[in-house]
């Protein structure tokens, strides 16, 4: 390679590693200086060029499919088309839902129970490991939400608990009581065994009485959501969307669901691991209160558990089972894609797939077409300025960093956390 064109290849690389940070919003120069030296680490891969490309190549044929030139479209104006995008695909869509809901659960076609019965019908795994329902339920009437029991009109824990599902009382007292009693009742989780948890199916409830619509009304107008999930139970709660909810809604409802199964399958799966942890109550909390991540550190940043969950699964083939059973299969290992199962439900939500972890930049004004960003977008009616770009960045840094684990890195890491006492040492 001669002096001109080592400086092109050069001048190439950089412009193409910036890219990529700003798609990021990562930190510089620490950014830069980690990628060098994990690139240096694992003989100059150059995942981050790679990745950059992949991105540049799948963002031109949305751009088609929205009937724009992605050489003359500002950042404003690709925003502006997929919010009419997914104003076009929320219609259809909940007009699927209603008349899945009045073909297979009720006359009035509840656009929330199209969405379960949707979910149900879904050829995807939806086993969990969950505390058991007495052992919550014992929770709760050493600290009974009396503020939740008044609003939904029992005059007694026994009698709630008798009337309503116990995920229902949980949804209830964590959006009604104050922070000190959600503080008091994560406390009690640090006391839980491995023993209190059971494998069972992810549950979907939705409440249906007057009092229910009547709290979920002034929940959603506040929080502008319906969807509670509850990894530590597994189990998901969908409120009653008020008569006049805005307008996507119902399509942000089934796609908060689906990023909550994933979820609850990711800490259902960490807390298997940590069965042989002497902390598990410890680990039960915070899994409660965030997500699960490890202590080892990798561009950064703590090494997410989801990742580790997301390199097995597409590479099943290397799953050791001396590494991982008797607590964990290979299966435990299967990730939902959101955007298939979108499709799979509405077919005409196509354009979504295989776009996680794409964005698109204009003079440094990142554009987000992640289905979870654009619809939570749309749903929230989020000016150009306010944009979200979240969903799209966590995927975009999943997808780098598995550019880079090695399988030998991989088992090293799963080995420290089942021998916490080990896991001291940080990756690049």
């Amino acid at each position: 390679m001669n002096g001109a064109t080592h400086k092109n290849y050069e001048f190439w690389q950089n412009f193409m590693t910036r890219m990529l940070s700003e798609l990021l919003g990562a930190n510089e120069p620490h950014f830069r200086l980690s990628l060098q030296q994990l690139e240096a680490a694992n003989g100059h891969p150059s995942a981050d060029i790679r990745l950059t490309n992949e991105i540049r190549q799948a963002v031109k044929p949305k751009f088609l499919s929205l009937g724009l030139d992605p050489n003359d479209t500002t950042a404003s104006e690709l925003y502006a088309a997929l919010m009419e995008r997914v104003k076009s695909d929320a219609n259809r869509l909940d007009k699927a839902l209603r008349t899945r809901a009045a073909t297979f659960v009720s006359a009035e076609g509840n656009v929330v129970a199209g969405i379960v019965h949707a979910i149900e019908e879904l050829s995807i795994p939806k086993s969990c490991f969950g505390l058991k329902t007495a052992c919550l339920k014992n929770l709760l009437k050493k600290h009974p939400p009396k503020k939740a029991m008044k609003r939904l009109g029992y005059r007694s824990m026994e009698s709630m608990l008798k009337h309503e599902p116990i995920a229902c009382v949980l949804a209830a007292a964590w959006l009604i009581e104050s922070d000190s009693w959600r503080r008091a009742l994560s406390d009690q989780y640090k006391k839980l065994a491995a023993v209190d948890f059971e494998t069972r199916k992810i549950s979907l409830i939705m409440p249906e009485s007057k009092r229910w619509a009547e709290l979920s009304k002034s929940i959603v107008a506040r929080k502008h959501h319906n969807v509670l999930a509850f990894k530590e139970l597994g189990a998901i709660v969908l409120l009653p969307l008020p008569a006049d909810h805005p307008p996507g809604a119902s399509m942000a409802t089934l796609v908060l669901c689906l990023v909550a199964l994933n979820e609850i399958r990711a800490s259902s799966l960490f807390l298997k691991l940590c069965q042989v942890r002497a902390d598990f109550g410890h680990q039960v909390q915070a899994i409660a209160l965030g997500e699960p991540s490890l202590k080892t550190k990798f561009l950064g940043r703590p090494l997410p558990w989801q990742l580790i969950q997301n390199y097995y699964g597409r590479f099943i083939h290397l799953f050791r089972e001396e590494l991982f059973e008797p607590h964990i299969q290979a299966e435990d290992f299967s990730w939902s894609s959101i955007e298939d199962a979108l499709s799979s439900i509405e077919p005409s939500l196509e354009f979504w797939r295989h776009s996680g972890h794409l964005s698109w930049l204009h003079q440094h004004q990142p554009v987000s077409l992640n289905i979870v960003d654009a619809v939570l977008s749309y749903c929230n009616k989020l000016p150009f300025e306010q944009r979200l770009v979240h969903f799209c960045r966590e995927s975009l840094w999943h997808e780098l960093m598995l550019g880079y684990l090695r399988h030998d890195m991989v088992e090293q890491i799963v080995e420290h956390e089942l021998q916490p006492e080990l896991a001291q040492e940080a990756l690049v």
